[in-house]
């Protein structure tokens, strides 16, 4: 009697495998993706001068420090959240426009109460932030009244993403293995 390898199963088997080999190489990806964003934020910090905001793409000064012109459209908003240092509080923030017609979000500070500063635009100086959506500058001074929310550092973020990446591989094989052992052992008597 011969007997043949199943089809279904070994297909099944197969595209698991399969998506876990990519699963590992995207986080293979991930890291390097982290790593350059480090090295990017090591290379401005280094850089202590006060830019102005940039005429074209920011994507390449994130994190640098910058002096921008704001005018406020709309009043102040006191979003909830955590500080830097890790307490609770409202964040003091005010949509901004500068005199190119950029779009931001500007962090004027931190309070402990919900209740929103009063700010109509000014000169801000403070830490540009990457977002996918949306352009934010952490004032450093902050407003008057306000407490300071530490400059960001995005060394604090866990780039655990090669140990990721050994286990997704390590899971794929070792479905391949037993897999081939449960086909070897039906198919060899």
């Amino acid at each position: 009697m011969k007997r043949s390898i199943p089809i279904l199963p070994t297909l099944i088997v197969l595209i698991a495998v399969g998506i876990m080999i990519r699963l590992g190489f995207w986080q293979v990806a991930r890291l390097h993706e982290k790593e350059s964003m480090l090295a990017r934020f090591e290379a401005v910090a280094a850089d202590r001068t006060v830019h102005r905001w940039p005429a074209g793409d920011i994507a390449p000064m994130a994190y640098s420090r910058l002096r921008l012109g704001c005018r406020s459209d709309a009043p102040v908003k006191a979003e909830a959240g955590r500080s830097a240092q890790g307490q609770s509080g409202w964040a003091q923030v005010a949509p901004c426009t500068t005199p190119e017609g950029s779009k931001a979000r500007v962090v004027l500070g931190w309070s402990s109460r919900p209740d929103p500063a009063q700010w109509s635009g000014g000169t801000v100086t403070g830490t540009l932030l990457p977002r996918d959506n949306e352009v934010i500058v952490v004032a450093d001074p902050p407003l008057a009244g306000l407490q300071a929310n530490a400059r960001p550092d995005p060394r604090n973020l866990p780039n655990n993403h090669l140990a990721y990446a050994v286990q997704w591989f390590a899971f794929a094989a070792v479905a391949l293995v037993i897999y081939v052992l449960a086909l070897r052992k039906r198919l060899i008597p």
